[in-house]
């Protein structure tokens, strides 16, 4: 097995010789922060599909993708003299220390959910330590919306605003079909949006509650309609019926099929 530390200065080595002027790759030299920024979140949801899929073949190559991207900004900053690469690797190794002391302290040890409550402590403090003042502040706009919306009301449940159980949340989602419904006649587009946001916006809620990631959810929701869906075509194309000549009632019926035989096993 290569040593880390070797592989790790290789990498550092060949982004540096993509950026030089003169010898470099020009599309890299090119590259700036917000050029990049893109290609980092296509990259983290690379890894985040290949762990789903459980490709653990291609997994190390997912990673390193991602770690490129870390090496890409490291190597920017320091051509800009504001940090570098070993600056990254400090921030987060003290960070850790200092989110641990249960691990590299005196502080007693601590079981999962202690960990958890002392980890958010510590995160608050540090949100004070830059002056961030409200509990939501420091939540990334960039975040997929689910997730910055579970992350939204986790930090909101923590100060007391949140729903005493599931179903409380299930009233309110009642409540907010209802007021869906009430604006469907006018279709108002910015009234309809404002009206289903609060609805998924609820949605997120009601998966917090049950411990549930909505993210989670959708993923395999979305999986679930691709899976029913593809076998739905099967079964048109046997009878000779393509999906896009088929009736609503003939799709209707095949997706039925599909479910029953999913039910039986």
């Amino acid at each position: 097995m290569t040593n880390p530390e070797t592989e790790l200065r290789r990498l550092l080595d060949i982004m540096a010789a993509l950026r030089a002027p003169g010898s470099g790759c020009p599309w890299d030299i090119e590259q700036n922060w917000d050029t990049i920024a893109p290609y980092t979140i296509e990259e983290a949801y690379e890894v985040a599909d290949a762990i789903a899929r459980q490709d653990f073949a291609a997994l190390p190559d997912e990673l390193g993708d991602l770690l490129f991207q870390v090496v890409y900004y490291a190597q920017m900053a320091a051509e800009e003299g504001r940090f570098g690469f070993a600056d990254i690797a400090r921030t987060i190794s003290d960070k850790m220390i200092r989110r641990h002391p249960h691990v590299f302290g005196a502080s007693a040890a601590r079981d999962s959910i202690a960990q958890t409550a002392a980890w958010e402590v510590q995160k608050q403090a540090e949100r004070a330590a830059r002056a961030e003042t409200s509990t939501l502040a420091g939540i990334p706009v960039a975040l997929p919306a689910l997730t910055r919306a579970l992350k939204i009301t986790k930090r909101a449940a923590r100060v007391g605003f949140d729903w005493p159980d599931a179903d409380a949340v299930l009233e309110k989602l009642d409540e907010e079909i209802a007021e869906l419904r009430a604006e469907l006649p006018a279709m108002d587009k910015a009234r309809l949006t404002d009206e289903v946001g609060d609805l998924i916006f609820v949605l997120a809620n009601l998966a917090r509650k049950l411990d549930l990631d909505p993210e989670a959810c959708l993923r395999h929701a979305n999986a679930k309609f691709i899976r029913r869906f593809g076998a739905v075509e099967t079964i048109l194309a046997a009878a000779g019926h393509a999906v896009g000549v088929s009736t609503l009632e003939q799709m209707e019926a095949a997706w039925q099929d599909v479910k029953r035989a999913e039910a039986r096993t």
